[in-house]
């Protein structure tokens, strides 16, 4: 008698089997091969228009995806759309959505940057320089009360009101209007100069000739609100010190290096 493969199981019935399973096979790859030539030609001929847009998509899904965000995976509003300096897509309360607001958010936001910068200077800067030696100047807490400037409190309090009022209402004027006051009014400065770049004035303001390159132009204000941003938390850090401990930054400063471990916001 002839071996059977599988013992106990007719050779006929095994042969039966096996003819059914290739007729099956073979009828799922017909089906798939119908499938694919069915999708390809769907592929051929859809419209050019169509793939155009959707490699367009792709790329700029790839630019959105390398900006970078302050809260990354989530989208940046659509009023911030990377072109401010500094622009990492923050307004959880959508406030700039309105263009006039945005207009008016971006100029406070540079002057208070500008402010920080001077004011944090003018915090360390004396202090600093009485810790080393060099100078006997008042904790910056204690400036109001210093009995050596040239002036009196209240004087010098109605100069800085003075001079502000008059450098405030020309920066309003010129972001109502830009490039209408870039001709200083007493010494005629810039006489003749169309920067309607608001609050970047140029000129006096631009003794190295930075902003002559458009592409370095931007690199500074890209640094300057980085750092403006930075000063406005650091001089929050000094307010919140000074309540606090009762002295500057710069003590603050050596107190907590003398000993980290114990002399820390905790202790």
């Amino acid at each position: 008698a002839r071996p059977n493969f599988f013992p106990g199981i007719p050779a006929h019935t095994t042969q039966l089997q096996t003819s059914q399973s290739k007729v099956k096979m073979a009828t799922i790859i017909a089906q798939q091969l119908s499938a694919g030539l069915t999708q390809k030609s769907r592929t051929a001929a859809r419209p050019r228009s169509v793939a155009a847009k959707a490699r367009a998509s792709v790329r700029v899904g790839a630019v959105a995806a390398t900006r970078p965000i302050w809260c990354p995976g989530t989208p940046a509003p659509a009023h911030l759309d990377g072109t401010l300096p500094c622009d990492y897509g923050f307004d959880p309360l959508n406030l700039g959505a309105d263009p006039e607001n945005l207009k008016w958010f971006v100029q406070a936001e540079l002057m208070h940057s500008r402010w920080a910068m001077l004011g944090l200077a003018g915090m360390v800067g004396p202090e600093l320089l009485t810790k080393i030696g060099v100078s006997d100047l008042p904790n910056w807490i204690d400036a109001g009360n210093w009995d050596g400037y040239w002036l009196g409190a209240a004087p010098l309090l109605f100069v800085q009101f003075a001079m502000m009022n008059w450098a405030e209402v020309r920066r309003w004027e010129d972001m109502k209007n830009p490039g209408t006051m870039n001709e200083d009014p007493l010494t005629g400065a810039n006489k003749g100069d169309t920067n309607v770049d608001v609050g970047y004035p140029k000129g006096l303001f631009d003794p190295m000739g930075y902003a002559k390159d458009p592409k370095k132009a931007e690199s500074l204000k890209r640094k300057e609100i980085a750092n403006g941003r930075l000063a406005m938390v650091a001089i929050a850090g000094c307010f919140a010190q000074a309540v606090t401990t009762g002295t500057g930054p710069v003590d603050n400063l050596f107190y907590h290096l003398s000993d980290p471990g114990h002399h820390n916001i905790f202790s």
